[in-house]
């Protein structure tokens, strides 16, 4: 790698003015898990390093007021895993962060870093998209929130400026009456990226669904609602019959990514595939 100037701004306001005047030559890093492999491959080349390790608003797991879950972006891996706070508000989420990557990620990447990276085969995005997460961006101009489903743009792009930290992710409070789980394909049991996941809460009401939101990640460049698998629940009680026609819509709605890892039509069918396994076993229905 070549010479790299490192600094450790004491504020956010502080980390945003050092991005904003230098431009693509600064990098910020949280974990720097993503950061340093892009380095060692000469994917980047700034001249600085921007380190957010001292800055206590990106940091803490607690839940507010409203009952939603606030997430430091600096929080690790293995601390959302592991905290009872975030146990407690989703299981989901806790399940989902345990299964991260591998524990040398686990103890070093941060949740925020994760989310920027925008890494299409990861498993943060789809998890916090089905939680209808929103994400706090502040620079030195003020704060804003963002749905994930507007920070999330593109293949490893999110809307976050220049300028901007990703300061906390915020999880609404657990609707009563709703279910989640969170599930992913890997090709093999070795392998920390998964090929295919997804995310899906429901909430029935007499036993009947009445609000869906399925996610489907890694498979595709962006992670992606499927509203048309989503509505073939709505207004029914869950068989297995409605999970075939959320499973086939799933399929349809999906532009999958066609790489060496997977062609796109194996996505398409392993997406297939797995949200019939997740519908089913999040609806506890068995095929005879």
């Amino acid at each position: 790698m070549h010479d790299l100037d490192y600094l450790e701004p004491p504020s956010v306001a502080e980390a945003s003015r050092i991005a904003a005047d230098l431009g693509e030559s600064a990098r910020f890093m949280a974990g720097g898990t993503a950061l340093m492999l892009a380095l060692r491959q000469r994917m980047l080349r700034p001249s600085h390093l921007v380190s957010l390790s001292r800055l206590a608003p990106l940091r803490g797991i607690e839940v507010d007021a409203q009952g939603a879950l606030r997430l430091g972006a600096l929080s690790l891996h293995n601390e959302v895993a592991a905290s009872p706070i975030v146990r407690q508000h989703s299981a989901m989420l806790s399940d989902m962060a345990a299964r991260v990557a591998n524990p040398q990620v686990r103890n070093q990447g941060t949740l925020g870093g994760n989310l920027c990276y925008a890494d299409p085969s990861t498993d943060p995005p789809g998890c916090l998209l089905a939680l209808d997460a929103r994400v706090v961006l502040a620079s030195h101009r003020g704060v804003r929130e963002l749905p994930m489903a507007e920070f999330l743009v593109d293949y490893f792009t999110t809307a976050i400026e220049p300028d901007e930290l990703l300061q906390t992710i915020v999880v609404p409070a657990w609707v009563p009456g709703s279910t989640g789980r969170y599930d992913r394909f890997l090709r093999t049991a070795a392998e920390h990226r998964p090929m295919v996941n997804v995310a899906v809460v429901a909430r029935l009401e007499g036993g009947v669904c009445v609000q869906a939101r399925i996610v489907i990640g890694a498979a595709v460049a962006v992670t992606q609602r499927v509203g048309a698998a989503e509505d073939c629940l709505l207004g029914h009680a869950p068989c297995l019959e409605r999970i075939d026609a959320a499973a086939n819509a799933a399929m349809a709605s999906i532009a999958p990514l066609d790489d060496l890892r997977g062609s796109g039509a194996y996505r398409r069918e392993m997406v297939g595939v797995q949200v019939r396994r997740t519908l089913a076993q999040l609806f506890n229905l068995t095929r005879t």
